[in-house]
């Protein structure tokens, strides 16, 4: 098919009042049928990290592919999100309500709260190797001393496989630049789609600020990281630098260092022993504009 015109919701999930947040394209199910080829083509034009084309299931209330300009990924929280907030203000889904995505991470639930935030429940964590201050530091361009801290630095995965890094402070934080190509390298060779980078230094009411860099799928740097939070959250319990009591309500900060504020809110559900029972990361959505593809 040629010459289709396209209807793409563009938006910013996880913004923090009218401004910030992480673009994100959202297709609505309609009777075009589009083919693989043709959401790549979309993904590519809108030209943001992900783009979401919602279709029909016969396994749960929607399905969902996610797009980047280069290639299918499995699952995408901030595009979720967004799918679902644009969804809410058009009036196809209600607050105070639970639906159920299909993905190519499996069933997924999401929740809409009486405010209107939006939350994904994620696959339950899955924690891999460890890797060494040596191998990761030059492709920060910072000294492996610089990156010691008492926390490792550990593959983690609610979904999508992440190298989550801790950094000892803020200001180092916004200081690193990253060197892609070594990072692209990196990734590669351990299969994760990219570095989450994060510190507890922080100041305000938020957990952990947190940079993101996937050169590997053509994003230098996200503005707000959904799945990469939620393994996020559940590596700070894992490592007891949370309570039980602490990890129900989280906030953590993104995309300061871009210019781009966020706020992700994420929790646990834990079992009466403190086992993970179920892993929800959410917020806001802003900035819904309509336009429109020729493909």
């Amino acid at each position: 098919m040629s010459n289709m015109k396209v209807e793409v919701y563009t938006l910013n999930a996880f913004a923090k009042g009218e401004h910030g947040g992480n673009p994100a394209g959202v297709v609505l199910e309609n009777d075009l049928s589009l083919e693989a080829s043709d959401m790549q083509l979309i993904a590519k034009e809108v030209g943001y990290s992900e783009t979401a084309f919602i279709e029909k299931s016969t396994l749960a209330n929607y399905k969902i592919r996610y797009f980047t300009p280069a290639s299918e990924v499995d699952l995408c929280g901030h595009a979720t999100i967004g799918a679902f907030g644009l969804m809410h203000s058009l009036g196809l889904a209600k607050a105070a309500s639970s639906y159920t995505i299909e993905t190519k991470a499996g069933i997924l639930d999401v929740d809409i709260s009486s405010e209107g935030f939006v939350y994904l429940s994620q696959a339950l964590p899955q924690f891999s190797e460890k890797i060494s201050c040596e191998e990761i530091a030059p492709s920060l361009g910072i000294t492996p001393e610089a990156l010691e801290t008492k926390l490792p630095i550990e593959v983690v995965s609610t979904g999508l496989r992440d190298i989550l890094i801790p950094i000892r402070s803020r200001d180092l934080l916004n200081e690193i630049q990253p060197k892609f190509d070594a990072i692209t390298a990196i990734c590669e060779k351990y299969d994760v789609v990219g570095y989450h980078l994060f510190t507890m230094d922080t100041p305000d009411n938020a957990t952990a600020e947190c940079r993101n860099f996937a050169p590997l799928y053509d994003i230098p740097e996200e503005s707000a990281t959904g799945t990469s939070n939620g393994a996020l959250l559940c590596y700070l319990y894992q490592h007891g630098e949370l309570s039980m009591k602490e990890v129900e309500h989280v906030m953590f900060r993104q995309g300061y260092s871009m210019d781009c504020p966020s706020e992700i809110k994420v929790g646990l559900n834990l079992s009466e022993s403190g086992d993970i029972k179920q892993v929800r990361v959410g917020g806001a959505v802003a900035g819904i504009e309509r336009r429109h593809i020729m493909i």
